[in-house]
């Protein structure tokens, strides 16, 4: 009886190829110094401005210490504690933030509901929208400001004679002026909601609306539910700018109320801070109101970006 051995032979596999390293040393440096150019401009006409202003907010500056006629002094937190003890001071911060929230709503329903318009209709009056969105929205603001004054005058203005008003005037009452500069600036500011939306609404798959068309869902239910989880990070992007750029509205609200209404009833707090700071000569003053309007914007930003991220999205 023969035995007879086999032998097994164990194949190990061959160790994975690992990755290749980055290379150490000025490499790691090259993307930091193409943004050096950009860094140094944005130091020189973002960072040191907010810098000064941070520094006079702390500072007596007045007239006198402009003048030179006195020297100028230390206050730590007075020109604060000066303002927050001001009620019109907090008469016109609740005016402004009501004020810009009604902005960013009625501009991105205005920019998204006429976005979606541009998908649907033919090529001729989609490039007529187009063209007039784009001249509202490269319309210098103190000439839409005069020429939305001017049609809603009370002695010429076109507007008055047709809804047959006679001779009401929008900007004598406190809302009716609020409200017509509210049309002027949802005007000149829903042209780059609808062209980034419309661009956005473009780039979607046509197979995923196709898919929800043939499942029975309407054309609401395809734009909740579809559209505009799809369109969230372009929502995200107009939003945080029609904030920042409603928020600190000045020309709009200088020129179609005169300064700020009859007895600042319709002031907001860039106007209110121009208004202390030139008009009455409180330049610390004024810069303690800047400085508040920087930290108001960013805590909404940061706090609106926080909760887009706990739900998953990707900034």
């Amino acid at each position: 009886m023969t035995l007879t051995t086999t032998k097994t032979t164990v194949v190990e596999a061959a160790p994975a190829a690992r990755p290749p390293r980055r290379p150490r040393g000025r490499s790691g440096w090259t993307p930091w110094l193409y943004l050096l150019p950009a860094l140094v401009v944005l130091g020189g006409l973002l960072v040191y401005p907010i810098y000064q202003l941070g520094l006079i907010s702390f500072l007596e500056y007045t007239q006198a210490q402009v003048s030179g006629g006195e020297p100028t002094s230390f206050r730590g937190f007075g020109n604060y504690v000066t303002l927050f003890s001001d009620p019109q001071f907090w008469q016109v911060l609740l005016a402004t933030v009501l004020f810009a929230a009604t902005c960013v709503v009625a501009t991105l329903a205005v920019g998204c509901a006429l976005a979606v318009l541009l998908t649907r209709v033919r090529a001729v009056p989609r490039l007529v929208l187009m063209l007039a969105a784009l001249a509202a929205w490269a319309t210098p603001a103190v000439t839409g400001s005069t020429v939305w004054v001017f049609l809603f005058d009370p002695d010429f203005g076109p507007v008055n004679r047709l809804l047959g008003l006679g001779d009401f005037s929008w900007t004598y009452g406190r809302y009716s002026a609020f409200a017509l500069v509210l049309f002027e600036v949802v005007w000149c500011s829903f042209p780059f909601v609808m062209v980034t939306v419309y661009a956005g609404i473009k780039a979607i798959p046509s197979e995923v609306l196709e898919a929800a068309s043939l499942d029975g869902a309407s054309q609401r239910r395809i734009w909740r539910s579809v559209m505009a989880p799809m369109l969230r990070p372009i929502l995200v992007v107009v939003t945080i700018q029609s904030i920042i750029w409603d928020f600190k509205l000045f020309t709009q609200i200088y020129v179609m109320t005169n300064g700020g209404g009859i007895a600042g009833q319709n002031l907001v707090l860039n106007v209110y801070a121009y208004q202390k700071a030139f008009a009455s000569s409180q330049y610390s003053l004024g810069s303690a109101i800047g400085v508040v309007m920087l930290l108001i914007l960013l805590a909404v930003t940061l706090v609106y970006l926080r909760l887009l991220r706990r739900q998953g999205e990707e900034l």
